[in-house]
């Protein structure tokens, strides 16, 4: 049982990581949308 907990455990970390990288690339892809609809520069 301490075998599954301890994977489990070290497994979460890169799942939670994508799920913060897919959070900021929509941002992003948000922000130079928004950006190229309004004519304005990203940066």
């Amino acid at each position: 049982m301490t075998t599954v907990l301890m994977t489990l455990y070290i497994l979460m970390w890169p799942v939670m990581a994508g799920i913060v990288l897919v959070i900021l690339t929509v941002g992003v892809v948000k922000d130079i949308v928004r950006a190229r609809r309004n004519g304005e520069s990203f940066v």
